[in-house]
């Protein structure tokens, strides 16, 4: 090989493995955890949040999301191997080894940690290593023994939005817990539908989703319609509380009536075409409503 040829080979080598590292984040979470930490900093505040901090504050928050991520794939780098949607993340297809990834989490979630102290809060710095443990230390490892795992999962997932509250200083008040519980509740027919489509796979990688336990998909069905009907339910609070908030309630009631009715569909068809609708809605609904919390930010 040429000398250029070297030259050349190098960079991409180096963004192929920088890809490798971004892929170990779950970006795709993690920029919806951010923007419920922004939100919620932003309501907080009040619609005045200052900007370094809220900086620091994504920064960090950041960091702990990306070291959970790549915690959650070195513990289950074997399991992952077994599933076709999975196998080909960097663990599993050794892309990455085990020492990088485990060095990885390490120095994220000291980091993340350091700005969330330093130059955020201690409060939301505590919050941060209180997801960080529900999701490494009880998500991850009960997902192989019980079909409660959801539930774990669905408090670490709500997670980000205490934290973003909690940077600005700001008493959680009605307002945080009316939104907090939207949240939890939004992730079960998010992660029912998921566990639907891809139950065989679960279920050659031993994870005791409730697809998996109870191969019928009534349960899970059962589930999703009873957190889309708490979604539908939770989403009218803010406007009984601030009445001229009636746009955003009505807002959110058509997206919540739309997500229960896909979640009412996959209960009684419990097939991939119904889960396939019920997740789309799912990933409708929460940016939409985060939007939504943002340009009633002074009613709410």
């Amino acid at each position: 090989m040429s000398v250029s040829a070297v030259n050349m080979a190098r960079p991409t080598r180096i963004f192929a493995r920088a890809a490798c590292f971004v892929e170990v984040c779950k970006p795709r979470i993690a920029v919806l955890a951010l923007l419920t930490v922004a939100v919620a900093a932003v309501m907080a505040s009040r619609g005045q949040p200052q900007m370094l901090l809220l900086f620091n504050a994504l920064l960090g928050s950041f960091l702990v999301a990306a070291s959970s991520s790549a915690a959650n794939q070195w513990i289950e780098r074997r399991r992952d191997a077994l599933m076709h949607r999975t196998s080909e993340r960097p663990l599993p297809s050794g892309r990455l080894h085990e020492r990088e990834v485990m060095a990885f989490t390490v120095i994220t979630l000291l980091l993340g940690e350091l700005v969330l102290a330093l130059f955020v809060n201690p409060t939301t710095a505590g919050l941060g290593l209180l997801t960080w443990l529900l999701y490494v230390c009880a998500y991850t490892p009960l997902k192989t023994r019980t079909s409660w795992n959801t539930f774990v999962g669905a408090i670490a997932g709500a997670m980000p939005w205490a934290m973003g509250w909690a940077a600005t200083g700001a008493t959680l008040d009605m307002r945080a817990w009316v939104i907090w519980t939207l949240l939890f509740l939004w992730q079960f027919p998010h992660f029912m539908a998921i566990a639907w489509i891809y139950r065989k796979q679960y279920a050659a990688a031993g994870h005791q989703m409730l697809t998996v336990v109870d191969p019928t998909g009534r349960r899970a069905g059962l589930q999703a319609v009873a957190a889309a009907l708490g979604v539908l339910v939770v989403g009218l609070v803010p406007t009984l509380l601030a009445p001229e908030t009636a746009t955003f309630g009505l807002s959110v009631f058509v997206l919540a009536l739309l997500q229960l009715g896909c979640a009412a569909r996959f209960c009684l068809r419990r097939d991939e075409a119904s889960a396939r609708w019920l997740l789309r809605a799912s990933l409708v609904y929460l940016p939409s409503v985060l939007a939504l919390l943002l340009l009633h930010v002074p009613l709410i």
